[in-house]
């Protein structure tokens, strides 16, 4: 499979907007571990390769552990997220799938008993940018760079 082409070549404009909307994160107030965990399950959700190897990579160098990063996509099952890490992981998914079923309310209360008000607008932000870089690395066919 070949890149179809390159976003910041061939729409500028847009790709700089997308940075921006990714700077705003940058300076939010979520754990950076917990950000990159928001990045590889939506990108796992959506199958995009290009950020899955770019987030894994980005949780490591942040202190993520092998064990959490294989366990990810069993969540629910693995013991090794605290119940706060999965009330996030949850909205993760359920941002993710928007169309299918909104964001049912238990889920943005279980948010809320562990995030004030603006901690979680920060969260949905964070699974909204990451589901648009999926979409524009799954759409132009980004390839990772192989190590």
């Amino acid at each position: 499979m070949e890149t179809r082409f390159l976003m910041e070549k061939v729409n500028p404009e847009g790709y700089r907007g997308m940075l921006e909307l990714e700077k705003a994160q940058a300076s939010s107030g979520i754990d950076p571990i917990l950000k990159e965990l928001i990045k590889i399950r939506a990108s796992q959700l959506n199958g995009c390769a290009f950020c899955l190897n770019m987030h894994t990579k980005d949780a490591r160098q942040n202190g993520e552990t092998e064990q959490r990063i294989y366990a990810l996509n069993a969540w629910r099952e693995a013991p090794f997220f605290t119940e706060k890490e999965r009330a996030v992981l949850a909205l993760t998914e359920a941002v993710t799938r928007i169309g299918e079923h909104g964001l049912p309310d238990e889920i943005y209360n279980e948010v809320r008993t562990h995030f004030t008000e603006a901690e979680t607008a920060e969260l949905i932000m964070a699974a909204v940018t990451i589901n648009a870089w999926n979409r524009i690395a799954i759409a132009t066919r980004k390839m990772p760079a192989a190590d």
